[in-house]
């Protein structure tokens, strides 16, 4: 095995621990000793930090996570190896996110893991998710139709950059995406999903309570 084999499978490793970090965990038993697998939908993300810890937790959590993902997909620049495209690491370090090391191979639904990664390797695409999941989020208040959503449109926005490698990885992460909401799905379906506590969702919610 080569040197530069070698290298690739320690960046794998270093993509799939910096995945690993149970941001949400760490962050709640550090600064507030709770541990939010014990609170709220016990989703270790960013979503279920901020309804256990608040927005400033959940803002750090998010950080965290949109980091990591960035960091993996950028360790061939880091180490000067552009033998494997980066978003193999990214999807490393994805895989860390969902089943951590740390967390008994357990994790979170791994959309601002993948956010960071698309960050990292084709900002535009960030822009493109952040500005639908914003939008979203402001019309429906439901953080999980947001990133479903967000996903799927950005998804289709790659089949014009000419990088196939780039849209299949998009598709999978689409589906994946949805797979680990099929809970949310559900409640939305039902019309009980949980709600972030602004938008016009909310409001409509609280104002059809009240009358």
């Amino acid at each position: 095995m080569n040197s530069q084999a070698i290298q690739v499978m320690l960046m794998l490793v270093i993509a799939y621990l910096l995945g690993s970090i149970p941001s949400g965990v760490w962050i709640g038993k550090a600064f507030f000793h709770i541990d939010i697998r014990q609170h709220g939908s016990g989703n270790i993300g960013t979503t279920n930090t901020y309804r256990v810890l608040g927005p400033t937790a959940g803002t750090i959590v998010m950080a965290m996570d949109i980091s990591k993902g960035a960091l993996a997909t950028l360790l061939p620049v880091f180490f000067g190896n552009d033998t494997i495209n980066a978003l193999v690491f990214g999807l490393a370090a994805i895989l860390g996110h969902t089943f951590s090391i740390f967390d008994h191979f357990k994790g979170g639904k791994a959309v601002a893991t993948s956010a960071g990664m698309i960050l990292a390797y084709q900002p535009i695409f960030f822009l493109i998710a952040a500005g639908i999941w914003i939008l979203v989020i402001l019309l429906t208040s439901m953080v999980s139709l947001a990133s479903m959503v967000a996903f799927t449109l950005t998804t289709i926005t790659t089949f014009f950059a000419n990088d196939l490698f780039l849209s299949i990885l998009a598709i999978a992460l689409t589906v994946f995406i949805f797979y680990r909401h099929r809970a949310n799905i559900n409640r939305i379906l039902h019309g009980n999903e949980r709600m972030v506590p602004f938008g016009l969702g909310n409001y409509l919610r609280r104002k059809k309570q009240f009358n």
